[in-house]
């Protein structure tokens, strides 16, 4: 699941859960205060710290600006990353976004695939944004390897996504 898709599920759980979702986003996800989020984004500072402290409801303006800012942010990682290519349903089981491989932490960036064509351009996006490692399916794999300098790792159906993760992460190290 995106960190949009958490903003968005945030308001449809209540009157808090957008401020909830915004917050938890930040501070765990993209690790930036209100201040580091606003001057990133252009966003008003004043506007997001009376949203997070319940003095002001946001408007639908507001609503669309936080979201296209937070997938910005998404999309152009901070630090060491292990990027997961594969298609919604797997991408949305996947419940971990940082990995912890001996005293490192890494953080784990889905790329939504769902044709052979979608997992190659996501492969490439990735190694150029910066991925230490792809996960991706079996099928696709082989072709990955050849077109990529970074380690590949497979999910195979009966272990799990974090398994391959892990995996991936331990090759990039």
């Amino acid at each position: 699941m995106t960190l949009v898709d958490e903003l968005i599920l945030g308001i449809m759980r209540g009157p808090d859960g957008f401020k909830n979702a915004l917050r938890e986003i930040l501070a765990e996800d993209l690790k930036m205060s209100v201040n580091q989020f606003c001057s990133k984004t252009g966003l008003s500072p004043s506007t997001i710290y009376k949203i997070m402290q319940e003095k002001r409801e946001p408007n639908l303006r507001t609503v669309r600006s936080v979201l296209r800012a937070v997938r910005q942010l998404e999309k152009q990682p901070s630090g060491p990353f292990i990027a997961v290519i594969a298609s919604r349903g797997v991408l949305s089981k996947i419940e971990e976004r940082i990995v912890q491989v001996g005293e490192k932490s890494l953080k784990v960036k889905e790329y939504p695939a769902q044709t052979v064509e979608d997992a190659i351009i996501a492969a490439v996006m990735a190694e150029r944004d910066g991925a230490l490692a792809v996960v991706c399916a079996p099928i696709i794999a082989p072709t990955i390897e050849k077109l990529l300098s970074i380690p590949v790792s497979i999910i195979i159906p009966r272990d799990s996504a974090l398994r391959a993760i892990e995996v991936a992460a331990k090759k990039a190290l």
